[in-house]
Formats: structure tokens, C-alpha cells, sequence
């Protein structure tokens, strides 16, 4: 089956910053937001609605949020709230000028005043201003809705942030916003946003507009009128100064949100999590569309000074005059940021060039593919999202089939070493390096052999708690330190990847202390743990299997397979020794890596299997959900291309497993479900695998770290 997905334009920008406009989407429009679907959610909005029934300044209906148009016009000042956030430096209060023959220019006058203004905002840097949250009533003052088009357009000042989960389309009409540390400005493309429970929420912060000459009341109203009906659109245009920022909201529904939304335990991915339902704000104008505001007691991305200033200095030096191209490795122990981090760094870094290159380390957490590949890849979009919202596929690609590389070092090196070497010399395009979070033994021998392996120039170390957790890697700490595969006295990079450029002999290394809640530890609530994140990776990458035209899903099992003969393919097994005879039984019904070995496949009339681990190009993933020994043919499920098809001849399979909610939620299954049983037992010998460790004498046992 063929999957149409939309390809990436490469070529040479026609400036820095992509400044493609797109054409007003057609979308199908939404009748229900997800909210109104989930029975604890519409508990709680209908014991929200009673709580202020009795409140007379907004009018309620009971199924949706009324338009601002329709509310009474004179709001009451104790309806508006004045931010209470103390800022760094001091903060000062603005007041604008209103009409005098507005009815609400008294109103108005009043809310202005809660309106926390702070600093001059430099571009390129991130500064330490005050924040005032949209929350409560201030989003009914400041929020329209459009039925017809079920829409909603929000109007933000100055520093204004708006903190939400759920998903939606954001098109900045007029104005600049921040979101992850990506700017969007009036004119720009539409971006999807997406603040699942299982990360941190995301944050639409408003920015100070770039032109303060212009008349901004005239082209707010030419640019309102596209959006909205003629009272709400006076509404909002009261609200408008020269520091304001109008955003259109719209909902969103993607194959991806669809094929997640089909399973039960997913159904309520992006509504709030539990301990987060108290401080959800209900009947806005926004809940609609499928978002859920949330009050200050919820906060989003926790930016320590050091973290900002680690930003700054990278950007900055990205930015001027390098010789060669700036290589950032970032690394530190498990849960402390890391992947938040570079995502934030990636976004900024798109501020200001057109494309970031990423080199993938981290087996467990991968970013733009499923667990256990290392990966090469050429990022041009913002990611405004968790991973597996922005699943795609990386210009270069290993399968190494395990979520931790201690089974075995030397091919995990190895494996980057060659993603590396297959990345053009001559681009000058930033490159950032992530790294696992074992960062004790063996894992932090590793880190020294990166460093030393690649050109890097920027060591940005994260930890917590005032400490990093291991050894600061500082140049001078590494002219003596001894790595797993290298060992004093070392150059800073290898010859064989620095041919046409020469790297700096020593590089700048950045401490971040991060100083969010709950750092250092796993999160436990539900869809937060490392594994789940593994499962909706590939189960965002299966949804790619999804026709893009809206509809019902389709389980995999209803999905026409590809038919592959046994001759055409080799089978091997990376994470585990099995016996030739059990081969086809361990396949079956698994993930596999559709990789391209560099000799031509040849058998004899029997399926070809693997006795070696090979280290070859992987160009996707697929199911396989069946074997006919008979016949000789395998039964694969891919989104892979045909075109690229043609070019893979192994099959290779790892410990990444298909999530059980695939298995098990089968729809239409009369009797026995495949692949699935409750009769079985791990303490029989033999139930498990087998572990071999494939690296070097532990550290205990050879006296020395």
C-alpha cells in the first residue's frame, strides 16, 4: 500500500528565516471538541458552570462558551484580575489611551493597568521579564469566537502568556508571538501546536511588535474583519495597541491525533492530566476548539538563568563569525531536561538560519523516530511539540534494535561514527549532538570519546541540584581523562572528519543547572513514563499507515500487506543470539527495520538468515503480521514508499516491541486474538531472553573508573 506523505522542499532559502505563506487551509469542521468526549471533563465543566451560576457579570450557556459579543457591557474591575508576578529589575504598569465615546474605555483603563510591562526586549535574546497569565476572565475580555468557522481569535499584549494543553492550528495575524522559543510572526505559514499530558505544557508568550509606527487600529480591523462577525470584532479592537499580538486559534485533527484517539488508554491524551484538573479553565471561548487554558498554579517550560544564558551564548555564537560550523553536544543524566532543551535550542537557532542538523545518541528517547536508531537529520520546521509529534524520516538512519547501548559499545560507536561521516563536510549548517543519560562508567567514557571523535565547540553539561552528576567535562578535565575507545594524549576530533575544516582545538563548555519541579526523577503519572514515551513514538509512526483524508481508522490487521519472498530478504536478530530454527517464530508478529546491506542478497532457495550483526542504512520500520513457510513469503505492513522499498533486502529485529494496545485492540476478532495470550509463564527456563554483554571488563573488576 502506498502512502502519499507530503515531501520536504530541499534547496537553497530565500532568506534566513522561512517566511512561506500559506493559503487558508481547508479543513473539515470540528462539531465537538475532544473536552466535551471525555465524561470527567464534562463532569467538571458542569460543576464549573454551577460554581459561577450565580456570578452576573458573563452569561453562560450550558454546552459551549458564549461569544464576548454577547456578554453585558460593563465588566466589573474585580472581573479582571492584575497580575501578582514580581519581575527580575522591577516592573512598571502602562496605560494606554482609549476613545472617549467607548462604552467600555473605563474598562478598559482598568485592565490596562494589570498589564505587566517589563524591559526592552532585545532580538535573538531571551530576557528576564515579568509575565502576566490569560486565565479566568481575562480570556473572555480578550477571546472571540466564530461558530461558523470554528475559530476562535485571541488578542494578547506585551509579555501576556497564554499556558494550555490539547492541540490546535496558531496563525499569527498581526504581531509576534514565542512558543518553545520559536518566533511566529504575521504573514508567516500556520504551525500545529501540541501539549499532550504525557510532557510539559506549552506556552504562548506575545513579544513586543517590531514596527511601533503603525496604525494598529486600522490594520487590526482590516485584518478582524476576515474572522470575525461585527460584534465580536469591536470587541476586540478596543483591546488593540501598538503592543499587541492577535492570534487565530483553529482545532485540529490529524491522522495522528485520530489513530491515537482510537485507543482507549490514549482517548485522553491531550485533556488535562488529573493533577491538573483543578487548575484547568473551563467554559473559555477556546475550550471548544480543543484546548484547555490552564491557571497559574500549572506551570509551563521552567528556564533557570543558566538555562537562558546557555541559549544565548549558542545562538550568539551561531550567529557570528565561526570558523567552520558550530557542533553543540548536549548531555547529562536522565530526567533532567535534555531533550526540552534541545528542542528550545533548535527553535531559537531557527529564528535566525534556515536549517539545524541533528545527530541522534540517545537510543531511549529518540526525537524524531522510534526508540533503538541512531540517526542523522536535517531539521527545517519548528518543533512545537513532544517527539512523537513530529515523527519523520532522518536523511540517514541506524537500526540498532535496543533502547540502551550497554549490550554492546562498540557498535553503538561505530553506528555514529558512520552517520557522521555521511554527512556533507563542506554544510556549515549548526550541528547538535544528543547523548543517553548514562553519564556513570562506561556511559561516561563514552561521552569522552565523543568529544574527542567529533569536532565539537560547544559542551552544554545539564544537571541539577547545584551539581552535574558526574565529572564536569571541561577541555581541561579531558586532557587527561580516558575514554572507553580513546585515552590521553588525544586530538580534539579525528583527521578522517576534519578534512575540510579545522576544528577549534579547545571548545566553550556551558553548565545548565535545571530547576524544574520534580527534576532528577521519572514522572509517574499516567502516559509520563520513559516507556509509554517509546510506545507513542511508534505508534505515531504507524499512524503514517492512516489515510490523510478524515474518516474512521483503520486497524493495522484490516490493512492490505506487502508480499515478500523469503529469497529476496536476509533475517537477522540484533538484540539477542536465537537459534536459526526459532528465527521465523521470534519474527513474527514483531517490528523490523527495513535496512539495505551493502552485498546483494543470494540464497538457495530458503530464506536467508544472518549469523553477524550489520551495521547498515535503515530507511523505515514495518510489522511483520505474517509468515507462510509454504509459500516462502513474508506479510509486511510499512509506510515506507515502494519506490524505496525496491532498495531494502534485510530485515533486521530488536527489542523494540509493538505496544500491547495494538494487540490486544483488535476490532471485528471473533474467537482466539492473534498474537495474544494470558497462558504463560517467565518462570519456566528458557520463558526469557538471554542477556550477553558485548562491552569491556566493568570498572570494578579492572580497579580504576
Amino acid at each position: 500500500m502506498k502512502v502519499n506523505k507530503p515531501k520536504q522542499v530541499k534547496g537553497p532559502a530565500k532568506s534566513l528565516k522561512w517566511k512561506d505563506v500559506r493559503g487558508k487551509r481547508c479543513r473539515p469542521p470540528v462539531s465537538s471538541s475532544e473536552l466535551n468526549s471525555s465524561p470527567v471533563m464534562a463532569r467538571l465543566a458542569k460543576e464549573h458552570q454551577a460554581s459561577v451560576k450565580k456570578k452576573p457579570t458573563v452569561k453562560r450557556l450550558k454546552n459551549k462558551a458564549k461569544p464576548v459579543s454577547e456578554m453585558k457591557n460593563n465588566i466589573p474591575q474585580t472581573a479582571i484580575k492584575p497580575s501578582h508576578t514580581e519581575a527580575n529589575g522591577g516592573s512598571a504598569s502602562m496605560e494606554f489611551t482609549m476613545d472617549n465615546e467607548s462604552n467600555d474605555s473605563q474598562d478598559w483603563k482598568e485592565y490596562s493597568k494589570s498589564i505587566q510591562v517589563n524591559g526592552v526586549e532585545t532580538a535573538g535574546d531571551l530576557e528576564y521579564v515579568s509575565t502576566s497569565r490569560l486565565e479566568g476572565e481575562s480570556l473572555h475580555c480578550c477571546a472571540e469566537r466564530d461558530d461558523r468557522q470554528n475559530h476562535a481569535v485571541l488578542v494578547m499584549q506585551k509579555h501576556q502568556t497564554l499556558c494550555f494543553r490539547g492541540k490546535c492550528l496558531l496563525t499569527c495575524l498581526y504581531g509576534r508571538v514565542e512558543v518553545m522559543g520559536f518566533t511566529i510572526e504575521e504573514g508567516q505559514q500556520s504551525y500545529p501546536l501540541f501539549s499532550p499530558a504525557s510532557h510539559c505544557p506549552l506556552t504562548i508568550r506575545a513579544l513586543e511588535g517590531s514596527d511601533q509606527g503603525r496604525d494598529d487600529r486600522t490594520e487590526a480591523s482590516t485584518v478582524l474583519r476576515k474572522y470575525l462577525q461585527p460584534g465580536s470584532r469591536k470587541k476586540l479592537l478596543k483591546r488593540i495597541t501598538s503592543n499587541s499580538s492577535i492570534i487565530l486559534l483553529e482545532p485540529m485533527e490529524t491522522p495522528l491525533t485520530r489513530f491515537l484517539s482510537s485507543f482507549t488508554d490514549l482517548s485522553e491524551l491531550f485533556n488535562p492530566p488529573v493533577m491538573e484538573l483543578m487548575s484547568a479553565v473551563l467554559d473559555t471561548p477556546l475550550n471548544g476548539l480543543g484546548m484547555v487554558p490552564l491557571g497559574p498554579a500549572i506551570e509551563g517550560l521552567q528556564m533557570s538563568k543558566s538555562y537562558k544564558d546557555a541559549l544565548n551564548m549558542v545562538v550568539g555564537a551561531c550567529r557570528g563569525d565561526m570558523d567552520g560550523c558550530a557542533v553543540i553536544l548536549v548531555c547529562g543524566t536522565k530526567n533532567v531536561g535534555k531533550s526540552s532543551f534541545i528542542r528550545n535550542l533548535i527553535n531559537n537557532l531557527l529564528n535566525h538560519t534556515a536549517s539545524v542538523d541533528y545527530l541522534e545518541g540517545d537510543l531511549g528517547q529518540t526525537e524524531f523516530t522510534p526508540a533503538g536508531c541512531l540517526s542523522l537529520s536535517t531539521v527545517r520546521g519548528p518543533l512545537l511539540g513532544p517527539p512523537f509529534t513530529h515523527q519523520c524520516t532522518p536523511e540517514h538512519m541506524i537500526y540498532y534494535g535496543h533502547s540502551s547501548y550497554e549490550t554492546d559499545l562498540e557498535r553503538y560507536m561505530e553506528s555514529l561514527k558512520s552517520l557522521w561521516r555521511r554527512r556533507p563536510r563542506t554544510r556549515e549548517t549548526p550541528v547538535i549532538i544528543n547523548t543517553a543519560g548514562w553519564v556513570k562508567g562506561f556511559g561516561f567514557q563514552l561521552l569522552v570519546d565523543m568529544i574527542r571523535f567529533f569536532p565539537v565547540s560547544h559542551v552544554i553539561q545539564l544537571g541539577h541540584g547545584g551539581v552535574t552528576q558526574c565529572p564536569a567535562l571541561t577541555p581541561e578535565f579531558l586532557r587527561t581523562a580516558h575514554g572507553s575507545q580513546t585515552h590521553p594524549p588525544a586530538e580534539t576530533a579525528l583527521a578522517e572528519f576534519t578534512e575540510s575544516h579545522s576544528p577549534p582545538r579547545s571548545y566553550t563548555h556551558l553548565v545548565v543547572q535545571s530547576e524544574f519541579s520534580g527534576v532528577g526523577r521519572q514522572g509517574t503519572a499516567r502516559h509520563q513514563r520513559s516507556n509509554e514515551h517509546r510506545e507513542l513514538s511508534l505508534l505515531a509512526y504507524l499512524s503514517q499507515l492512516q489515510s490523510p483524508d478524515p474518516g474512521p481508522v483503520r486497524p493495522l490487521h484490516s490493512l492490505t500487506p506487502y508480499q515478500v519472498p523469503h529469497t529476496a530478504v536476509a533475517l537477522g536478530v540484533l538484540h539477542c543470539e536465537v537459534v536459526p530454527g526459532h528465527m521465523m517464530y521470534a519474527a513474527n508478529g514483531s517490528l523490523v527495520g527495513l535496512c539495505c546491506l551493502g552485498e546483494k542478497v543470494s540464497s538457495r532457495g530458503g530464506a536467508v538468515l544472518l549469523s553477524q550483526t550489520p551495521i547498515c542504512p535503515c530507511v523505515g520500520f514495518g510489522v511483520l503480521r505474517g509468515i507462510d513457510m509454504a509459500r516462502g513469503l513474508y506479510f509486511l505492513l510499512t509506510p515506507v514508499d515502494p519506490s524505496v522499498l525496491r532498495k531494502v533486502n534485510c530485515l533486521l529485529l530488536g527489542a523494540i516491541s509493538l505496544p500491547s494496545c495494538v494487540l490486544t485492540s483488535q476490532p471485528g476478532i471473533e474467537g482466539e486474538m492473534p498474537y495474544v495470550t494470558t497462558d504463560y509463564s517467565f518462570d519456566l527456563t528458557g520463558a526469557g531472553k538471554l542477556r550477553i554483554f558485548k562491552g569491556l571488563t566493568r570498572p570494578s573488576q579492572m580497579g580504576a573508573l
